[in-house]
């Protein structure tokens, strides 16, 4: 599946990811391959990208949204950065 995260300066990350836990308002969730249509609020904190089969990335985030369509994941939040 495709995962976009962007921010009001750009893009942060885009490409072709196993799956993504999202901090959502009422708790973590995840998607994966050929998740049902979504969207949702989401709130600060630390949003991992499954890129491969044992390698993940992580990401601080501030509040946002996240939406689900067609195989295509797009987080739209006020502030991400990479963890190192």
């Amino acid at each position: 599946m495709n995962l976009e995260i962007v921010t009001p300066i750009g893009k942060m990350y885009s490409g072709e990811v196993l799956g993504v836990q999202l901090p959502g308002i009422t708790g973590s969730f995840e998607v994966l391959d050929n998740h049902a249509p979504l969207v949702s609020a989401l709130k600060a904190g630390r949003l991992k990208v499954l890129v491969a089969k044992n390698q993940d990335e992580y990401y601080q985030i501030q509040g946002g949204f996240v939406e689900v369509l067609r195989n295509k994941v797009t987080v739209l939040v006020e502030a991400s950065k990479k963890e190192e």
